[in-house]
C-alpha cells in the first residue's frame, strides 16, 4: 500500500491518466491492469481498491485476473530480475537444483525479493533458450548450461559488477 497518502495527488496522475483511456468496463480490465503496472511497477493495493471504486468492477475480480496471469505483480519487484527456466529441456538438465542454489544464495524463495530489493527471483514455464539449458536470465540477459555452483558465481559476479558501477 502506498504510504503516500490519500491526499497526494501525484501519487494517482498515473491511475487517472489510465482510466481516462478506457471506458472502464470488464472488457477493459486486463489492458488497464497491464498500463497500471507499466505506470507502478506492479499492482498497489491502494490502486486495485481505487480501480474497483471507479469502475464498479468487483475487487475479487480485479484480484482475481491480477493473480491468475503470471505477468501481474502485487508486490515491487527488485532492481533486477531473475528468471529460471522450467520448460522441459531446462527441467530434466536440473532446473531444480540450479533454483535450489538460487534460492540458497539470495536468501529468499522462489516468487520473492531480497530484503535489499535488489533482485526479485521468478519461476518462468520457458525462456526459450532450451540450447543453453538449464538457464537462466537476469535483466533478460541469458545465462546458460549452469550448475548449481556455476548459477552462484553467476550471481556473485553481478552483484560484485552492480557494486562496482
Amino acid at each position: 500500500m502506498c504510504n503516500c497518502g490519500e491526499e497526494n495527488s501525484k501519487y494517482f496522475e498515473p491511475f487517472e491518466t489510465v482510466l481516462s483511456e478506457f471506458k472502464g468496463e470488464e472488457s477493459d480490465l486486463i489492458p488497464i491492469l497491464q498500463r497500471l503496472q507499466d505506470a507502478y511497477g506492479y499492482l498497489p493495493e491502494d490502486i486495485i481498491r481505487r480501480l474497483a471504486e471507479r469502475t464498479g468492477i468487483f475487487i475479487t475480480r480485479i484480484m482475481g485476473v491480477a493473480t491468475f496471469y503470471s505477468q501481474f505483480k502485487l508486490k515491487p519487484a527488485g532492481k533486477h530480475t531473475i528468471k529460471i527456466c522450467f520448460g522441459t529441456a531446462c527441467h530434466v538438465i536440473g532446473a531444480e537444483t540450479i533454483a535450489e542454489a538460487l534460492c540458497d544464495e539470495l536468501g529468499i524463495a522462489l516468487g520473492e525479493t531480497t530484503e535489499d530489493g535488489e533482485f526479485t527471483l521468478e519461476s518462468v514455464a520457458c525462456l526459450g533458450c532450451c540450447s543453453l539449458a538449464p538457464v537462466i536470465t537476469i535483466d533478460d540477459e541469458a545465462y546458460g548450461r549452469l550448475t548449481p555452483a556455476k548459477a552462484r558465481e553467476v550471481i556473485r559476479s553481478f552483484k560484485k559488477e552492480a557494486q562496482a558501477v
